[in-house]
């Protein structure tokens, strides 16, 4: 049998809670960077904020879809979702 549509809603929230802590640990590290990588992460946050935004917006989606609507909107959220994830590794790696 399939993954339940709340089911899915939960990893999802729990993805984003992880994202969340990324994100508030690399703006912890903004006034420790120098001018120009303070810039950076800056954008690098902003962007992330930005993405995750996005997320919560198709997950929020989701959980009103009707019925097996929610199964093609599920496609959607996989993307937003690898898209974020990769976005947040990017960003720690490069400001460890």
């Amino acid at each position: 049998m399939g993954e339940t549509r709340d089911a899915y809603v939960r990893k999802i929230q729990a993805k984003l809670d992880e994202w969340n802590a990324e994100i508030d640990k690399l703006e912890a590290k903004i006034d420790e960077a120098d001018a120009e990588g303070r810039i950076e992460l800056q954008r690098q946050v902003d962007s992330l904020r930005a993405k995750r935004t996005a997320m919560k917006g198709k997950v929020a989606e989701m959980k009103e879809a009707g019925g097996e609507a929610w199964k093609d909107l599920k496609v959607g959220v996989e993307v937003a979702s690898k898209a974020m994830g990769e976005a947040v590794r990017a960003a720690v790696s490069q400001f460890r």
